[in-house]
């Protein structure tokens, strides 16, 4: 059985994450989400919170393990015994700086293979940080992110809402 693993911040999981990782369990026998704890990284919501986000989204019958880590994804990949980090690639822009790190990643362990997955159609223009700033102004953000993750955006950004509104 082939085990991949889905590193990214998730800050916040949207429903752009959740298509790379539904298409990535039906490629790979097992599936590991991980979520990358960087110290140097400022984050809306904790390495904990995002983990949590991610299993009330993935659902409590999910197939899918999520954790969080620190340091190299090519190690993390290495340590849930994975032979394919798979990532998620929404436009050309995107492949340049994945190859490099693909190929660094290759480099640092031959034993593990970058698999890219283009986003589905509808959610190409999808990030967490532009959702982020939607709902922050009050913008509609329901059909993009998993009603926990509309929820918790909701409730953090209240406290930081710009002034007037």
């Amino acid at each position: 059985m082939t085990t991949a693993v889905y590193p990214g911040s998730f800050d916040p999981v949207h429903q752009g994450h959740l298509d790379i990782i539904e298409r990535a369990r039906q490629i790979f026998g097992r599936v590991v989400v991980g979520v990358l704890e960087n110290p140097t990284k400022r984050y809306l919501f904790s390495a904990d919170e995002r983990v949590a986000l991610l299993r009330a989204s993935l659902g409590a019958d999910s197939p899918v393990a999520v954790r969080s880590f620190q340091g190299l994804a090519v190690e993390f990949a290495a340590e849930e015994g994975a032979s394919v980090i798979v990532r998620g690639l929404r436009a050309v822009s995107d492949l340049d700086n994945e190859f490099q790190m693909s190929l660094m990643n290759r480099r640092l362990n031959p034993a593990v293979h970058t698999v890219f997955l283009t986003t589905s159609f509808a959610n190409v223009f999808l990030s967490s940080s532009l959702l982020k700033e939607v709902c922050a102004f009050g913008g509609r953000i329901d059909e993009m992110v998993p009603p926990p993750v509309a929820e918790a955006l909701r409730e953090r950004l209240a406290t930081r809402a710009p002034a007037g509104r």
